[in-house]
């Protein structure tokens, strides 16, 4: 097993010089079992793919720098917001492989401010998303927005990503999709801000755990999906066997399952997390056009402080994002894709078996925001047995809860001395 280092295959470490093209070569040289060593210092690259059975070691002090030209990362066949589409590759790729692993102490750093920019504008209300939303487009806007992921895992299986940081991402931070037995453990994710900047996304997948990551960043801390619409129902790509346990979340829309369901969602265990200032703990978030499930979900153990949201479940989630115009043949793939949602009561996603227990929420000031309970089912199709244990929450509001059937209480204490106010059944992320 050999240790190949980049700046043997002439990478630059100076953050300036374009060096995707030393550092493929390091990469298509390795042999079954090899690592490829990113040694410290500061490597401005483009998309990278690697091989199967190869080690990537990102060394303490080693900063892999996204390029922020969009000419350096290839468009691809790949799934974007529960879309199967043609995308920008991320900045490292582990595309149809099997028995790869990223690890070591060092960097993958996206500069995702230009494509926030682009996005959002530089005052968060310009940009495409502006433009596109004077045509009546918010619908569109994110995929028509192409940008970069920092690591992207698909069809792809016996994955172990380990000990590095993702920051700065210009979208996702770290995407499985359509992947088996993947292993993620000691990540620290950090984005301060940007539109779509969620840190980990676990696709379609089946046998992933998430253990001991560190996650603040701008939307969904992590998030398990399955696909949007007719076509992802007609893939069944389900999500599978979860584990997400002993993570801490720090800025971001906490744990969240959904929106993109329609593949279906089952057997998810979330224990022993820890949440510090999060906008959200546990969530589910749907659409009525999204069909598909949740069920056999399993929430214990988790600790929240100042966490504005402990549970919020909606499912008729954005409905300016979740629900797009029936268009022409004429139209963009993509755009037909999004407008193929699931029609009639099947798109009324089942949400079923959920228990949540030992979970205690604190407010550090009496000042901070706080709802306990923000649970809205669809009248004709409920969620169906919601079982809470042993739960203890300080907050302001005690919140609404509508469309569940089944649902109980054991040992739920709340202090919540104010009233609940409809100004704050908005949430943004």
């Amino acid at each position: 097993m050999a240790i190949l280092n980049i700046l043997d295959f002439g990478a630059v470490p100076d953050g300036t010089t374009l060096t995707t093209g030393a550092i493929q070569s390091a990469i298509n040289q390795a042999a079954a079992g090899d690592r490829v060593l990113i040694p410290a210092g500061r490597y401005l690259t483009g998309s990278l793919f690697l091989k199967s059975e190869m080690t990537l070691e990102l060394a303490e002090g080693a900063v892999l720098l996204g390029s922020q030209h969009l000419e350096d990362y290839p468009k691809i066949a790949t799934r974007v917001a529960g879309i199967d589409m043609l995308w920008p590759a991320g900045i490292v790729n582990i595309n149809r492989c099997q028995a790869v692993k990223i690890t070591g102490e060092g960097t993958i750093d996206g500069q995702g401010a230009v494509w926030w920019h682009k996005f959002w504008g530089e005052d968060e209300n310009g940009g495409m998303l502006a433009e596109y939303s004077r045509q009546g487009l918010r619908w569109v806007v994110d995929y028509e927005c192409e940008r970069p992921r920092n690591v992207v895992v698909y069809q792809s299986e016996a994955v172990e990503l380990n000990g590095f940081h993702s920051r700065e991402s210009g979208f996702w931070n770290i995407h499985l999709c359509y992947s088996h037995r993947v292993f993620l453990q000691d990540l620290r994710v950090s984005n301060a801000t940007g539109p779509s900047t969620d840190g980990i996304d676990i696709d379609s997948c089946e046998h992933v755990r998430v253990e001991r990551c560190v996650v603040s960043c701008n939307d969904d801390n992590i998030c398990v999906k399955s696909g949007r619409g007719a076509e992802a129902q007609r893939l069944a790509k389900t999500t599978s066997d979860i584990v997400i346990r002993d993570c801490e979340l720090h800025k971001g829309s906490g744990i969240t399952l959904g929106s993109e369901t329609s593949g279906g969602i089952e057997n998810v265990l979330i224990e022993h997390n820890r949440f510090f200032g999060t906008g959200v703990g546990f969530r589910i978030k749907s659409a009525r056009n999204r069909g598909g499930w949740i069920r056999n979900i399993t929430v214990r153990h988790l600790r929240l402080e100042d966490v504005s949201y402990p549970f919020m479940m909606q499912l008729n989630w954005f409905p300016q994002y979740s629900y797009g115009q029936q268009v022409g043949e004429d139209s963009p793939p993509h755009w037909r894709k999004l407008s193929e949602g699931v029609e009639g009561t099947d798109g009324l996603t089942r949400v079923e078996n959920i228990t949540i227990s030992h979970v205690t929420g604190r407010l550090t000031a009496p000042h901070h925001f706080s709802r306990a309970f923000f649970i809205e089912g669809a009248e004709e199709r409920p969620i169906e047995r919601l079982h809470f244990s042993h739960i203890t929450l300080q907050a302001q509001e005690f919140g609404k809860i509508a469309g569940v059937n089944k649902l109980s209480f054991e040992q739920v204490s709340v202090d919540a001395p104010a009233v609940t106010l409809e100004k704050n059944d908005a949430y943004e992320r």
